[in-house]
């Protein structure tokens, strides 16, 4: 079964609903003995929890760190500019001072499309983990759910979600990242120092803007795949 998982952090919002009763080539499902056994999951924390998770994301968030710093120093210097143009505008001559507008324009571009570069490629890695971790927790989702003999596991990571209440025996997402780890062989990652027992982190967001760098362009979460 595959399923896009792209949609994390913002992205992985959508319910996931995976339907596990038994068939027969050319025959109907054979209806369950006794009352349905429904469990629910929030996928998109347990994918993050999981230690490959844990481990791939705090990678990523590392590396992104240089053009954190890199957009951060931009947005200084576009202030600096500002600040300038608002001091000193009236006092220079018509050439200074539009040559100053120029500058403050130039950089102000370069940084709202370094910001755009960035924020798009941090997103295009998140979904490549996102999607590698998830097609293998669907294995062992699958797995269990059958083990465990559940009908149905809905997803509930989203505010879209149609469920509005379950009982706390119903969710299965805590033995399933117990589950991913052992199948995965990833050990602990270790706690972020001056943090004992800090909660999972989140996935890298998105580089830190300055003040002055424009608002995030709206973009529209890519939609799961449906499998075939």
């Amino acid at each position: 079964m595959k399923r896009n998982f792209a949609r994390l952090i913002p992205v992985l919002a959508f319910v996931l609903v995976t339907m596990l009763a038994s068939a027969q080539t050319g025959t109907a499902a054979a209806a369950p003995a006794g009352p349905s056994k429904v469990g629910i999951i929030n996928i998109q924390g347990a994918i993050v929890t999981t230690n490959e998770g844990q481990r791939d994301f705090q990678a990523l968030q590392k590396k992104f760190e240089p053009k954190r710093t890199e957009l951060e120093t931009l947005g200084k210097d576009v202030d600096e500019l500002k600040k300038r143009l608002s001091a000193q505008g009236d006092k220079l001559n018509d050439e200074a001072r539009a040559q100053l507008v120029r500058e403050v324009d130039s950089k102000q571009k370069l940084l709202q499309r370094n910001y755009e570069d960035a924020n798009n490629d941090l997103q295009a890695q998140q979904n490549e983990i996102a999607n590698r971790i998830g097609q293998k927790m669907m294995a062992v989702l699958d797995k269990y759910a059958k083990g465990n003999e559940y009908t149905v596991i809905l997803d509930v990571s989203g505010q879209g979600s149609p469920v509005l209440w379950a009982g706390e025996s119903a969710d299965i997402t805590q033995a399933i990242i117990e589950a991913y780890n052992v199948q995965s062989g990833v050990p602990p990652q270790p706690k972020p120092a001056g943090a004992p027992g800090a909660a999972a982190p989140k996935p890298a967001g998105t580089p830190a803007r300055p003040a002055t760098t424009p608002a995030r362009p709206a973009t529209t979460a890519p939609k799961p795949t449906t499998p075939k």
